[in-house]
């Protein structure tokens, strides 16, 4: 039977917010009526974190737990919540209690009510120190131009998904912070936003740094890439190898036209000779990176076809075309 709402929650070194996080989303899922789970993620905790975790699910059954063996990041864990989710929605959040699980009926109406194939929590007002809120504020222009998508704040642990966008998105590396771009690109495009309450943080610290920032503008990056060429690459390099072959061309025929011209037409001496100019051998190297870049995007358009060929691509529903089970 399938469930109302799957509650994934990565955490690493929560376990004073572990069991008051518990019971706070029993108490509101109950008072609603969901059928749901909670599938905790132990992202490599060196504290208590998972006895915790166990405890929980003692208690409540419906609270699913994950180990890993190390620290492997949040991508990692949310990928490995979003394999074993059952709900028809699915809702993420951190375990810090800066979320409120208060939250999740509207996303799951939002979802349900207005068919959101995404909505993403905003925290209007942050309890967050300036060196966390302005890189923020930094990222989240640069990824709202890139990606066309519009939305105050992609890092926003507290979001909702159809269980289809789920099982059809891979994050890995930073890119949790860009599900709403990954999602756009395999063409769940109905992305929403809410206004969520940022609670100060109870237990703990921050577990992240500025080195984060550099690999996730890296990862958008990536993900910009891949998601725009990665089954037309000829369309990147091609343009760029056409652009860079005709201006080394166009310079090339420009120089050696100017040493006819002196030679037959004015009658004059040039000062250097045309493999002596700076122009003639930077005109060169043009030619050369034209034809590199035109044959590596003639390459990866033959690898891109193949793996296209034999790719599955995405259906969302079928009529009159169920598979018919061997006698």
């Amino acid at each position: 039977m399938k469930l109302d709402i799957s509650v994934i929650i990565p955490a690493k070194d929560e376990q004073e917010s572990i069991p008051e996080l518990s019971q706070w989303i029993s108490r509101v899922m109950e008072s609603h009526g969901f059928s749901y789970e909670v599938i905790f993620i132990d992202d490599g905790s060196t504290d208590a974190t998972w006895e915790e975790m166990v405890k929980m699910n003692e208690v409540n059954p419906c609270f699913k737990a994950f180990k890993f063996n190390r620290n492997f990041g949040k991508a990692a864990a949310l990928h490995t919540g979003f394999k074993a989710a059952q709900g028809e929605v699915v809702i993420t959040m951190d375990a810090d209690l800066q979320d409120s699980p208060d939250e999740i009926p509207e996303l799951y109406r939002m979802i349900k009510e207005e068919h959101f194939d995404l909505v993403s929590g905003w925290k209007k007002k942050r309890h967050d120190p300036v060196s966390k809120t302005l890189p923020s504020k930094f990222f989240n222009y640069t990824t709202r131009k890139i990606s066309g998508i519009y939305l105050h704040d992609f890092n926003c642990g507290l979001k909702a998904y159809t269980n289809i966008v789920v099982k059809n998105v891979s994050v890995y590396g930073e890119m949790h912070r860009y599900i709403p771009v990954i999602a756009k690109w395999a063409g769940f495009t109905k992305i929403g936003e809410k206004v969520v309450e940022h609670r100060e943080r109870k237990y703990g610290h921050s577990k992240f740094g500025w080195e984060r920032m550099i690999r996730g503008f890296l990862d958008l990056l990536t993900i910009t890439f891949v998601g725009k060429f990665a089954n037309r690459p000829m369309h990147f390099f091609g343009s760029l190898g056409t652009i860079s072959f005709l201006a080394g061309f166009f310079f090339t025929v420009k120089i050696i036209w100017e040493k006819i011209s002196a030679l037959f037409i004015t009658h004059t001496t040039l000062k250097r000779d045309i493999t002596q100019q700076p122009a003639f051998f930077l005109a060169l190297i043009a030619v050369v990176i034209g034809v590199q870049l035109f044959l590596t995007g003639f390459i990866a358009e033959l690898m891109a076809r193949q793996n296209i060929s034999k790719k599955d691509y995405l259906v969302i529903a079928k009529i009159g075309l169920e598979e018919k089970k061997p006698n």
